[in-house]
């Protein structure tokens, strides 16, 4: 009999091909798995106010974004926590010193540093942003999550951090020189934890998949987290399961590999 309860996906990698779609298989295992008792969230580490046609197309309605930072649950807010704005000064001053753009998100809007970089145009484009602007100083106390796009995928190494704060390099062809700000104690393993025991619900009655290195702390809390195959290579050692990738049936597979369907 089936025990699992709630089943967290990442998008970029995981739902979303690198041609931008879904594929029917894995829209077909989301309805497949409601049927059966199990809800699925988004977990990502985009803004919510930008997936939410993704959400339609799966007919979810509850998400983790920012990589942990916000969590609406069927509607409700129930978890917000912004970046302390000492840590986004810093991140501030050291792109500024490096040439870097950032990208900083609130509940609302993307900011970013600077609009018309070609690198900039080319994240907006990728990852279909619409609700942009200039960053103004205003919005520093609102920050959920930033993302770094920098020269090279070895830039990160111009931001020191101490323990509380790392860097996860974002996995999708050609935004490699981009990397997300991930904050130890706010992150998709922290969303979950919260969600999950704000419903009653056990670590080991829960699903994940993801494909980058900020899955690592949900893949790792779930009972059974998997890696899709075309997953960074850091990330397979934080997973139970190795699936097929995001253009052969990942979810579908691994969702069958558990005995949920023949």
């Amino acid at each position: 009999m089936n025990h699992f309860k709630m089943l967290f996906l990442d998008i970029d990698g995981t739902i979303i091909t690198p041609d931008n779609t879904i594929q029917d298989s894995t829209k077909k295992a989301v309805a497949k798995t409601k049927e059966i008792g199990i809800e699925t969230v988004l977990a990502t580490g985009r803004p919510i106010h930008e997936i939410a046609e993704i959400g339609e197309a799966l007919n979810v309605h509850s998400y983790i974004g920012y990589n942990g930072a916000l969590a609406i649950y069927r509607g409700e807010t129930i978890y917000s926590e912004p970046m302390d704005p000492g840590s986004v000064q810093y991140i501030l001053d050291t792109a500024a010193k490096y040439g870097h753009e950032l990208v900083l998100y609130t509940d609302n809007k993307n900011y970013f540093t600077a609009m018309s970089s070609p690198k900039v145009n080319l994240f907006i484009e990728v990852f279909h942003l619409r609700q942009n602007a200039e960053y103004t100083s205003e919005v520093i106390g609102n920050i959920l999550g930033i993302t770094i796009i920098s020269a090279s995928d070895q830039d990160g190494k111009y931001y020191q951090f101490d323990d509380e704060i790392h860097l996860s390099q974002v996995n999708i062809p050609g935004m490699g020189h981009c990397f997300d700000v991930i904050r130890k104690q706010v992150n998709k393993g922290v969303g979950i934890k919260f969600l999950l025991d704000r419903l009653g619900i056990s670590p080991k009655d829960a699903i994940a998949f993801g494909d980058g290195m900020n899955d690592k702390e949900m893949l790792s809390y779930v009972g059974e987290g998997f890696a899709m195959a075309n997953a960074h290579e850091n990330l397979f050692a934080y997973a139970k399961h190795r699936t097929t990738s995001v253009t052969d049936s990942g979810i579908y597979n691994g969702l069958k590999s558990l005995g949920l369907w023949d």
